[in-house]
């Protein structure tokens, strides 16, 4: 059955010398995974259109045996290339997709979510990278999957109770002027570090790199 879909590409791997599997996050399907036939032939169909944070409309036939699905076509929408130019840029959403990836459900509807990633995504290049846009990703996805941290039962002094509210509840060009304090960092970092962990059980990789973006 073909079915047509808009999404993100989180990330791409070879499946044999010829082919892809290419991982999608949609608004309708939540995370799914497709392979890409001949996309690595010099004149495939595919070339050029399937790379990381590529934006596009696509249409697949789901497989009935399992959750990987034949891509049929691409049409591009954004590529997004400024992510793939900076490598802070690069290191702070690839971390945030990881954090997407341990956090979800495959092939559930994550509207929301895939929200949230597009509109980090277009905020991350009007700014060198950010260490806040770290923290405020967290914090947003925590709220959408329904783990948001009850302020009333934390340690966090006054102060970094407010920057949590902000993080929270701020655009993402609010959430760009915010400016932390050396000791306001420190707090909130180790704050999620641990949170994260206790809900969630470990961290994806590059979560220091991508804090570290603008350094």
């Amino acid at each position: 059955m073909v079915e047509n879909a808009t999404g993100l590409v989180l990330r791409t791997r070879a499946l044999t010398e010829t082919s892809l599997i290419v991982h999608w996050l949609t608004p309708q399907l939540g995370r799914l995974a497709t392979v890409a036939k001949g996309a690595r032939r010099v004149k495939s169909p595919f070339r050029g259109k399937l790379d990381l944070f590529y934006y596009a409309e696509f249409s697949f036939n789901r497989s009935q045996r399992s959750e990987l699905h034949t891509l049929r076509e691409v049409n591009l929408v954004e590529t997004n290339p400024i992510l793939r130019r900076d490598v802070g840029y690069l290191r702070q959403a690839a971390y945030c997709t990881g954090l997407i990836e341990q956090t979800t459900e495959s092939e559930t509807p994550i509207g929301a979510i895939f929200e949230l990633l597009r509109g980090f995504l277009a905020a991350l290049p009007q700014h060198t990278p950010q260490t806040q846009m770290i923290l405020a990703f967290e914090l947003k996805l925590l709220k959408e999957l329904g783990l948001q941290p009850d302020l009333t039962r934390t340690k966090l002094s006054g102060g970094a109770r407010e920057l949590v509210r902000a993080l929270t509840e701020g655009d993402w060009e609010r959430v760009l002027r915010i400016r932390l304090s050396a000791a306001q960092n420190s707090e909130l970092r180790n704050f999620l570090h641990g949170f994260l962990i206790f809900h969630i059980g470990h961290l994806p990789k590059g979560r220091e790199s991508a804090l570290s973006g603008s350094q």
